[in-house]
C-alpha cells in the first residue's frame, strides 16, 4: 500500500522516541521542522526493530531478522505494511532517497546482540558499534542533507561515542543479564577473568579503569565529532550538538561518582540537559571545522564508502512533504500542552 500517516500514527511515533531516548527527544525539539519529521519517522522503525529482536528468545533471532528484512524490501519498493513505523519510513526512504546499507547494518547489529555477541577486541567493540549506533548517525546526517564522506563519518563517530557511554554506564545492568560489551582482551590486561566476573560482577578498581578507558575513548570520538558539526546545516547544528553535550556529560557525571556503574546507573538530571540544550544553542554557531582532521575509525568506512562512492542520493534533497512538517509540529505542540497542563503551567505553543 501507498506509505500514509494521519495524527494518530505520528503521534505514536513521536510517544516512542519520548518514551525510549530522553536525551534524543530533548535534542530533537531543537532541530528544524523540515528535518524532525524525518528524525521522528526514522527513531520510530529503529526503536520497534530493536524490540522485535531484543524482547523474543534467541532461538527466534532470525527469523525476527528475516522478518526485518522482509518489511525493508517492501519499505524500498514503496509497498509498507500497515505498521505504523513502516509507512513512516517508507516516506523517509522516498523524500530523502536513504541507502538501504545502514538499515541493513543496524539489523544486523541488533542480531550480533540477540545471539550473544563477544566482544573480544576493540575492533569487534567497534563493529558493533558502528552498527546499532554509528548507522544511526549517518542515517541522521543523510537526512539534514549532508552527503559527503567526512561529515557521514564524523556522524557515525558520534554515534560509537554514544554506544560507548551506554556501554560504559551499563556495565553492571549488563553483566546482571551475563553480557559484556568492554573487549575481553581490556579485562586479560587488567588480570580479570571475565567470565568469573560475570558470575559475581563486583566493582573493583580494575573495572573502574576499564569505564575509565571506554569514557576516554568515547571522548576523543566526541571530539572528532564536535568538528564535523560545523558541515551540517546551519539551522541543525544545535540539535546534533546537544545531543553530542548530553550524552558526554553521562560519562563526566559517571566519573564524579567514581566510574561506579556496577552498583548504580548514571543519569543526567532534568536541570543539567537544559543547560547543555542552552548551551548547544546559543554557541552551536562558533563550532569551527577541522584543520587537519584526524583518521576515522576503519570499522567506519565500509558503511560510508558504498553510499558516498556509488552516487546514492548523491545532491539530492527534498523537503519533506508539507503536510507531513505540519502533522508532526501539530504532535509536538500536543504534546507540550499536555505537559504544561500536567504540570499547571499556561501553554503559548511552539512554531
Amino acid at each position: 500500500m501507498s506509505p500514509n500517516m494521519d495524527h494518530s500514527d505520528l503521534q505514536a511515533c513521536v510517544a516512542m522516541m519520548q518514551s525510549g531516548s530522553k536525551t534524543f527527544f530533548a535534542a530533537s525539539r531543537l532541530l528544524p521542522l523540515r528535518v524532525r519529521a524525518h528524525a521522528i519517522a526514522l527513531y520510530a522503525f529503529c526503536r520497534v526493530a530493536d524490540d522485535l529482536i531484543d524482547e523474543r528468545p534467541i532461538e527466534w533471532a532470525p527469523e525476527a531478522v528475516s522478518q526485518l528484512k522482509h518489511r525493508l524490501d517492501a519499505i524500498y519498493r514503496g509497498e509498507p505494511g500497515n505498521a505504523i513505523e513502516d509507512q513512516a519510513l517508507s516516506l523517509v526512504v522516498q523524500e530523502v532517497d536513504l541507502p538501504r546499507l545502514w538499515l541493513d547494518g543496524l539489523i544486523e547489529g541488533f542480531a550480533w546482540d540477540a545471539q550473544g555477541f563477544v566482544c573480544e577486541t576493540p575492533s569487534d567493540l567497534h563493529d558493533y558499534a558502528v552498527r546499532v549506533a554509528g548507522t544511526v548517525g549517518a542515517m541522521m546526517c543523510w537526512i539534514m542533507g549532508q552527503r559527503d564522506a567526512v561529515t557521514l563519518s564524523r556522524a557515525c563517530e558520534l554515534g560509537v561515542a554514544m554506544q560507548l557511554t551506554n556501554i560504559a554506564r551499563d556495565i553492571g545492568e549488563d553483566a546482571r543479564k551475563g553480557r559484556v560489551y568492554v573487549p575481553r582482551e581490556w579485562f586479560k590486561q587488567e588480570g580479570l577473568d571475565v567470565e568469573a566476573w560475570l558470575r559475581e560482577p563486583v566493582f573493583t578498581p580494575q573495572v573502574a579503569r576499564l569505564t575509565e578507558r571506554l569514557l576516554d575513548h568515547a571522548d576523543t570520538l566526541y571530539a572528532q565529532a564536535q568538528a564535523g558539526i560545523a558541515s551540517l546545516p546551519p539551522d541543525c547544528r544545535a540539535a546534533i550538538h546537544a545531543a553530542n553535550l548530553i550524552y558526554a556529560e553521562i560519562g563526566h557525571q559517571l566519573r564524579r561518582e567514581g566510574l561506579d556503574s556496577v552498583n548504580h546507573r548514571t543519569v543526567v538530571s532534568t536541570s543539567r540537559k537544559m543547560v547543555l540544550l542552552l548551551k548547544a544553542w546559543t554557541h552551536s554557531a562558533w563550532i569551527c571545522m577541522e584543520d587537519n582532521p584526524a583518521a576515522t575509525l576503519a570499522e567506519i568506512e565500509p558503511m560510508i564508502t558504498p553510499c558516498v562512492g556509488a552516487g546514492v542520493g548523491k545532491g539530492r534533497y527534498v523537503r519533506p512533504q508539507r503536510s507531513l512538517v505540519q502533522r508532526v509540529n501539530w504532535v509536538m505542540n500536543l504534546i507540550d500542552k499536555r505537559e504544561h497542563l500536567r504540570r499547571g503551567r499556561p501553554f503559548s505553543g511552539v512554531g
